[in-house]
């Protein structure tokens, strides 16, 4: 019985980065071995066992063989006799097909340590075109590795499997992990172009896909295109170290801009009640979490008025902050401010400007918040009248601030 270590923390440990989580592999055990010395089986598809102390997980080396569509069919086949070496050939990346043994010695058969080196993200074997997700993680990996390249004869990989319908096998729920994960990378906008160039997002995110291409008033934007313009919002989310809600909100705001009637091209015109009507389907699809859909709805919805703030009308002010619900959920509308923020300074030069707004609509914020809806209530004899005398008392306040 061979203990290794294997996976991500050998990696991240080779380039210098901190190691979150530690895996392990066991070579030349049966499940009863594993059990006799203490560990606890857990797995449910093969056998995966939790160390009686640390309670890492140790896996017994196996193999596998495709049997069906997508990423779950497979059947996979353990004991003593399976090698490391075959084991590590069934693994996505070299990079991650790297394996430490108990003395410190490394086992790296498919030349991960040289990739690592040569910063490249190169599939280990054919078996890679099994599964569909692995697409989705080469994907997130050059998100977070964002030096690295992906070897062309992956990258030509994936586009075979896109053209033979793989990744229409995926579930959504696995589909919104990895976006998920992707978005919180250090270069999101990487996880989408490496999908956009094998043809993988425009399965999955066919909204998305669809912005390249479209073009913006230079005024506004720059960088002119649509697609272009998402990606730097993206990447400006991440170096504002924004939450997740914020980042999917930058990823979806402008999606009614790929509908946009040519003929009034490079404005867009309503281009937020599109973008909503877009949103509502595809959050639906990936079962998109509710704290991410209504971020990314409001944030549609108003942040071409958010961004305008100067020239908004009292009314329109408070009627923004009440429709946003942002007394009761204060948290919420600081995440699509942020992600206003990232839209705004998502733009060719405009990375370093100062976005005021932000800070004005905060303090507009406080200043309603501090009307007393309770003693207005009392006051007012009209019980049918309490929201409208709130409503402008709200007003007057904002008034007073702004004038």
């Amino acid at each position: 019985m061979k203990i290794y270590a294997v996976g991500g923390a050998v990696r991240d440990e080779l380039l210098g980065l901190p190691v979150q989580d530690r895996d392990w592999v066991v070579v030349g055990a049966t499940p009863e071995d594993m059990v006799a010395r203490g560990y606890r089986p857990v797995g449910q598809d093969f056998p995966v066992f939790l160390h009686p102390r640390s309670h890492e997980e140790y896996a017994l080396a196996r193999t596998e063989r495709k049997t069906a569509p997508g990423y779950k069919g497979f059947v996979f086949h353990t004991d003593a006799n399976v090698s490391l070496e075959e084991d590590l050939v069934r693994r996505d990346l070299t990079i991650n097909a790297i394996a430490k043994a108990e003395d410190g010695d490394y086992i790296d058969p498919y030349g991960g340590r040289a990739d690592l080196a040569a910063k490249v993200l190169r599939h280990v074997s054919p078996a890679f075109a099994e599964d569909p997700v692995r697409i989705l993680r080469v994907a997130r990996f050059a998100a977070r590795f964002h030096a690295f390249s992906v070897a062309p004869e992956t990258l030509a990989l994936m586009r075979r499997m896109v053209d033979a319908g793989e990744v229409d096998h995926l579930v959504p729920e696995r589909v919104w992990q990895e976006l998920a994960r992707g978005l919180m990378e250090a270069r999101p906008s990487r996880m989408f172009e490496t999908l956009r160039v094998c043809g993988a997002l425009a399965r999955l995110l066919p909204e998305v896909d669809a912005l390249w291409g479209v073009p913006q008033r230079a005024d506004y934007h720059p960088e002119v295109d649509t697609g272009v313009h998402i990606m730097m919002v993206l990447d400006t989310a991440a170096r504002m170290g924004l939450p997740l809600p914020a980042r999917f909100a930058g990823l979806t705001h402008d999606l009614g801009k790929a509908l946009t009637p040519a003929d009034i091209l490079p404005r867009h015109i309503g281009h937020e009640a599109r973008s909503v009507a877009l949103l509502g389907p595809l959050c639906e699809r990936l079962r998109v979490p509710i704290d991410c859909r209504d971020v990314a709805t409001l944030t549609a919805t108003f942040h071409s008025e958010i961004h305008k703030l100067d020239v908004l009308k009292p009314a329109t002010i408070v009627k923004l902050l009440e429709r946003c619900d942002a007394l009761r959920r204060p948290e919420r509308f600081l995440a699509v401010l942020a992600a206003c923020e990232a839209d705004y300074r998502g733009r060719l030069g405009f990375d370093e400007k100062p976005y005021p707004q932000a800070a004005r609509w905060r303090e507009l914020l406080a200043v309603i918040q501090s009307i007393d809806a309770g003693a207005i209530s009392r006051t007012c004899t009209d019980r049918a009248q309490i929201p409208a005398r709130i409503h402008e008392a709200r007003v007057a306040a904002v008034k007073a601030r702004i004038e």
